[in-house]
């Protein structure tokens, strides 16, 4: 069964810098698409970053220049950089993988999911 389970959300105020993780239980899916999702209350779901077998990464553009994807083959673990965070970040973060490999990681390509991890910015 495949477990994605993420870390590292909390509490910070404007400005201020997280580091999500984000451990995968299935190494395979380490050379898939691997990408950050979040949703607030009473929004839709919003693709933040993807990263494809290659490293290459695409980003929302409302996190452009702030966000920092990456991931770590070694330890199976996907990670966001979040920095100069501002109150319209705050939601809950999902990492998710496919279990496919795609030539472009679109946000309908994901089949697995994690339970999410909270973050909130206060101004």
């Amino acid at each position: 069964q495949v477990q994605l389970v993420e870390s590292g959300g909390g509490s910070v105020q404007a400005g201020g810098s997280l580091r999500l993780s984000c451990a995968v239980s299935r190494s395979s899916l380490m050379s898939r698409c691997l990408g950050w999702f979040r949703q607030a209350p009473g929004k839709e779901r919003e693709g933040v970053a993807a990263i494809d077998s290659d490293g290459y990464t695409t980003y929302g553009d409302s996190v452009k220049g702030r966000f920092t994807i990456s991931k770590d083959n070694a330890k199976n673990t996907l990670y966001l950089q979040m920095n100069s965070l501002k109150p319209e970040d705050t939601a809950m973060y999902s990492c998710a993988a496919s279990m496919f490999s795609w030539r472009l990681c679109r946000p309908d390509v994901y089949n697995y999911w994690g339970q999410g991890t909270q973050v909130t910015v206060s101004s």
